[in-house]
């Protein structure tokens, strides 16, 4: 059934099939941040704080507009690992070419949007006026190469789908390379700003997307791609949607919710803003750590309900759970304890260092419970199941975060960033606690 690069998650030991599948996605994702963390290192030293701000700001914007659609990545995943858990190569070869045509059009419509949009809704976002159009900027070049991400984040869920992880790490690695040295050359050499940056992602990404589609090409199992056999098979797409369209929904809201929080950081001027940018880009690593994890949860239920072993996801719950709980603490606190270092990397100013620092001691203290509260929810999501976790994210996330900035943040002595940053863990045990009893009821179900 498996060839070098897949991982049968069907059979044999959990933890160990889990980490081999999972410890490449975390170096991926890594290897993703550090892009941002480039561009921001690099404008931040070389460009100025203004620059900075604007680069980071424009993050929670990014993921607000692209989610939908990296959703749909997710549902791709799905339905790929579950036609592969039960060794249909036909429903996995019509969901290969079914993808690969949404990633294209899907890069279209964010690329029309983007252009369009940007700069009207960096202003509604009460983005400083300082970085506006620095801003807009970088947002309209990146969205012009935004087909190339698409394209790798559906053929990368493709290669999850059969458990292949390695070989998108090597495709970051080199991608990451060239995003490095196009930042140093365009920013430093030919003095272009945040537009140096936003040229050097969109090339980047470009490589990125031309190799996983190479690789796509050369398989020789039933993951192979075959250009003239690209078109859309409208039973693969309903189920495609029917998954990733929550996920989509689900990201769409939780992104809605950080532009608000975005928004209402923006309030407080371009030093905090700064300071909440460059700890947002030092968070992420912790993130990503968990969330291969969590990944790894939805490809591990996805592949045992195509194959009909509904026990074994109930034991990936429990070894997630703590290896996530594990992974969260060790690296939050350690952000915690080496702050004024790491945020040192991006800026010399010591305002901007110390905002940053009452983002960091908030976050990173609770982080692992977010790490959980994604496990479940890519569980319940893997045993077919989307919209349940994307109702109750929405409600236990985007709603409380919503209703905590309308009302505890408004009152005078609670105006401040700290409150804000407290919404975070609160919405997260909440939603957490939500999905396990949603799994439970879900998994009786299943049984």
């Amino acid at each position: 059934m498996s060839t070098k690069t897949q991982i049968d998650m069907t059979q044999g030991p959990i933890l160990s099939k889990l980490l081999e599948f999972s410890v490449p996605l975390i170096l991926s994702s890594i290897l993703q941040l550090l892009f941002n963390a480039a561009d921001v290192v690099v404008v931040g030293r070389f460009a100025g704080d203004n620059s900075l701000a604007a680069v980071g700001s424009t993050s929670s914007l990014i993921h607000l507009i692209v989610n939908l659609f990296i959703g749909l990545s997710v549902g791709t995943n799905v339905v790929a690992a579950n036609y592969f858990g039960q060794g249909n190569k036909e429903g996995v070869q019509n969901t290969v070419h079914t993808s690969i045509v949404l990633s294209l059009v899907s890069g279209i419509i964010l690329t029309i949007f983007g252009m369009l949009f940007a700069k009207p809704i960096l202003i509604l976002m009460q983005s400083p006026a300082e970085v506006v159009d620095l801003a807009a900027t970088y947002m309209r070049i990146y969205f012009a190469g935004i087909t190339t991400l698409m394209v790798f984040n559906f053929g990368s869920a493709l290669l999850r789908a059969e458990g292949d992880t390695k070989r998108p790490l090597i495709i970051l690695l080199i991608s990451g390379v060239i995003n490095l040295i196009l930042n140093l050359v365009f920013v430093i050499i030919f003095k272009l700003d945040v537009a140096g940056v936003a040229y050097a992602t969109v090339i980047s990404q470009a490589v990125s997307a031309i190799y996983v589609i190479w690789i796509l090409i050369k398989e020789d199992n039933e993951f192979c791609l075959k250009l003239k056999k690209l078109k859309i098979n409208g039973h693969i797409f309903g189920k495609i949607v029917k998954i990733g369209i929550p996920a989509g929904f689900q990201g769409i809201c939780f992104s809605f919710s950080n532009v608000i929080i975005q928004s209402a950081i923006n309030s407080f001027g371009a030093v905090v803003v700064s300071g909440n940018s460059a700890a947002i880009s030092l968070e992420g690593f912790v993130y990503t750590s968990m969330n291969g994890l969590s990944q790894g949860c939805l490809t591990f239920a996805s592949q045992n309900m195509g194959a009909g072993k509904k026990d074994r996801i109930l034991k990936v719950v429990w070894i997630s759970q703590i290896a996530i709980i594990v992974t969260g603490v060790v690296l939050g606190y350690a952000g915690i304890l080496f702050d004024d270092y790491l945020l040192g990397i991006f800026t010399k100013n010591p305002q901007v260092i110390e905002a940053g620092k009452v983002r960091i001691f908030v976050i990173f203290a609770s982080y692992f419970l977010c790490g959980i509260m994604d496990g479940m929810s890519n569980t319940v999501r893997g045993c077919g199941y989307s919209l349940f976790p994307a109702i109750m994210t929405i409600f236990g996330v985007c709603v409380l975060r919503l209703v905590w900035i309308g009302t505890i943040f408004m009152i005078p002595q609670f105006h401040s960033p700290f409150i804000i940053f407290l919404s975070y863990p609160i919405s997260w045990i909440i939603t957490w606690v939500i999905h396990v009893i949603t799994f439970i009821v879900i998994f009786k179900k299943i049984k």
